[in-house]
């Protein structure tokens, strides 16, 4: 067991998939963390109260009561405990909303950080406000957009500590339904990319974008007939997508200051994506900025400063 004397609070992002612990010291900085796959998605609401327990006993939590602040799906209406969204526009550097969860053992101190909601068009977001929450904590000046690559890619514009407005497209999760489950996982079995061919997709799909249903079966016929490659067939799959998002998204990025975070190869692709049409955006890695949020929602919340 490892006994941190100097633990004072733990930051815990829980997602569907993944559940990531850091335990931190009066000035945040890292003594200690935990990563592992109990994501939200595999657990009943019964569950997470142990296995919380259990992950951070070896921390000598068992006689004081630390505080412990939560963000991502763990709130959902699914999840641990329900975290109400918040209403757009919402400053994310004055304001925090959060529940407190109810224990059988009191030495947890749980709180959950809510969402945010749009009524009009209707969206919603939970876990990457934080993410938002904690590169503003660093860059509090910035006025554009935000574009949060993943699953459901996110393209949020912010002002002056303000969520305005934001759009969420299922691009991530297109495009692994389309290579793992169609008729095209067939024709896109690669691990290979052609930088050339995705931005020729990109490209021709932000100019036509309902030419899409009928590229995608091109791809299939490609490979049929042309024995093109995999690798040039898979990075058109994913250039047709992202150009039919980048479409649908131009009021959020054409002639914006737009940053993006992420922290893995798919930063990477929306980076070259946007290049092509011009726009040259800001790479900031979402895991720092996940870990500020929390630091800068706790000490909303403990009146910190």
């Amino acid at each position: 067991m490892t006994i941190l004397k100097e633990l004072h609070w733990i930051a815990i992002d829980w997602g569907s998939s993944n559940l990531r612990v850091w335990a931190l010291d009066n000035n945040n900085a890292i003594l200690d963390s935990i990563s592992s796959n109990d994501g939200m998605l595999g657990l009943v609401t019964s569950e997470f109260e142990p296995l919380l327990f259990e992950r951070i006993s070896k921390w000598g939590v068992r006689d004081v009561k630390i505080p412990i602040l939560c963000c991502g799906m763990v709130g959902a209406k699914q999840g641990w405990v329900e975290a109400p969204y918040a209403s757009v526009p919402y400053n994310l550097t004055q304001e925090v909303d959060s529940v407190k969860v109810s224990f059988s053992d009191d030495r947890l101190n749980v709180r959950i950080l809510g969402g945010l909601r749009q009524d009009n068009p209707a969206d919603v977001m939970r876990g990457e406000e934080t993410q938002i929450r904690g590169f503003l904590s660093i860059s509090s000046n910035f006025d554009g957009i935000i574009c949060l690559p993943g699953t459901h890619t996110k393209w949020v514009h912010v002002s002056a500590g303000e969520v305005i407005s934001f759009r969420t497209f299922m691009s991530g999760e297109l495009f692994d339904l389309l290579s793992k489950y169609s008729v095209l996982k067939h024709s896109v079995k690669s691990d290979g990319w052609n930088d050339k061919e995705f931005k020729s997709a990109v490209s021709e799909s932000i100019s036509n974008p309902q030419k899409i249903f009928s590229d995608f079966f091109k791809l299939r016929a490609d490979h049929l007939l042309k024995q093109v490659g995999q690798s040039i067939l898979r990075s058109k799959l994913s250039g047709y997508i992202i150009g039919a998002e980048l479409a649908g998204a131009k009021p959020y990025w054409l002639g914006q200051n737009v940053v993006i975070l992420g922290n893995n190869n798919l930063s990477k692709i929306y980076k070259t994506a946007l290049e092509a049409q011009g726009i040259f955006a800001q790479e900031v890695d979402a895991t720092e900025c996940t870990l500020n949020g929390l630091a800068r929602a706790f000490s909303l919340i403990t009146g910190r400063h």
